[in-house]
């Protein structure tokens, strides 16, 4: 069943109103022009809306809860996958899961934050906030992808890292640092793939990629505008205020070079034709391999670097 947004409230109406029509016409009454002409109504008050979001209602759409996840792209793009578990150090994190699989019938690392689609499977992936073991097994990951000469692939979703108490003590920040800097050194391709919502430090630890793609309406920020707005007016009902403030869609990302494609989506958000925006995704990611196909480990590297540099200090 699709669930609405607060400012859909127009398009499900509208929608509510087709399908008592539908059930009209299921008794017998012949009434499809009048469906038909509701429907290109609610479909042009849908891409209307859609074509005009604020930062805040992108948020919103970002954080979608029927939005296609790391499983989903998982099971759309990668054939013989094969998950890897652990850190070899304290346990297995299932907010943060990678292993190795083929794309396109090459071998290929895949990694990234799992929130769940349901209300157990969020608990199980802890909503897709990942804790220190999580990144210590993407570094494992990376290990792995760089000793083998395979290409990694990063699909981030996240509201975050994990920031309990046991994940303080065990080393979040360091963990952080040292997937960003994994990030940094790999000598083979990374591709990160923007689903979502990609924040913090939790989200730059395993973003920092040669090419860094975003779904039309992600958003990708160092902290949340519900956070932001806490710490700025100590006030939390101002995070639209520090979404507008923030430059956090996808748009404000490309103009500061941040990232370096956005993904279109299909009209009322990913979340409303999911198959159709992995498709589109898949495509847009072997495009990203193949501009970095015939570069070796020092050119990857030195590409890879100039980009983080660059950032903000030219307008797209």
């Amino acid at each position: 069943m699709r669930s609405y947004l607060d400012f859909e409230k127009p398009v499900a109406e509208l929608d509510s109103k087709i399908d008592e029509l539908r059930t009209l016409a299921a008794g017998g009454t012949d009434i499809s022009e009048e469906v038909s002409r509701i429907e290109e109504k609610a479909a042009q008050a849908l891409a209307e809306l859609y074509a005009s979001l604020t930062p805040w209602q992108k948020t919103l759409v970002a954080r979608h809860p029927q939005r296609p996840h790391f499983t989903d792209f998982i099971n759309g793009l990668i054939t013989e996958f094969t998950p890897l578990a652990g850190d070899r150090k304290f346990a297995d994190d299932e907010a943060l899961l990678g292993g190795f699989g083929r794309f396109r019938g090459e071998s290929i690392c895949v990694m990234g934050q799992e929130k769940g689609a349901s209300t157990e499977s969020r608990i199980k992936h802890n909503f897709g906030m990942a804790r220190p073991e999580g990144y210590r097994k993407a570094v494992r990951l990376m290990e792995m992808a760089e000793r083998f000469g395979l290409p990694v692939l990063s699909i981030v979703d996240s509201a975050g890292a994990y920031p309990g108490i046991g994940a303080e003590e065990r080393g979040q920040a360091e963990a952080i640092a040292r997937s960003t800097d994994a990030c940094l050194s790999l000598g083979v391709p990374n591709v990160a793939l923007i689903t979502g919502e990609a924040m913090s430090g939790g989200a730059i630890a395993i973003t920092t990629a040669n090419r860094v793609l975003m779904l039309e309406h992600a958003i990708y920020s160092v902290i949340s505008p519900e956070a932001a707005s806490s710490i700025l007016w100590r006030d939390g009902t101002k995070a639209q205020e520090a979404a507008t403030s923030m430059k956090i869609t996808a748009q404000d990302m490309l103009r500061f070079g941040v990232i370096d494609t956005i993904l279109k989506e299909p009209v009322g958000g990913a979340h409303r034709d999911p198959q159709a925006m992995i498709t589109a995704a898949g495509e847009a990611i072997e495009t990203a391999f193949v501009e970095l196909r015939n570069l070796d480990a020092d050119a990857i590297r030195k590409q890879r670097r100039q980009k983080f540099l660059d950032i903000g200090r030219k307008l797209s």
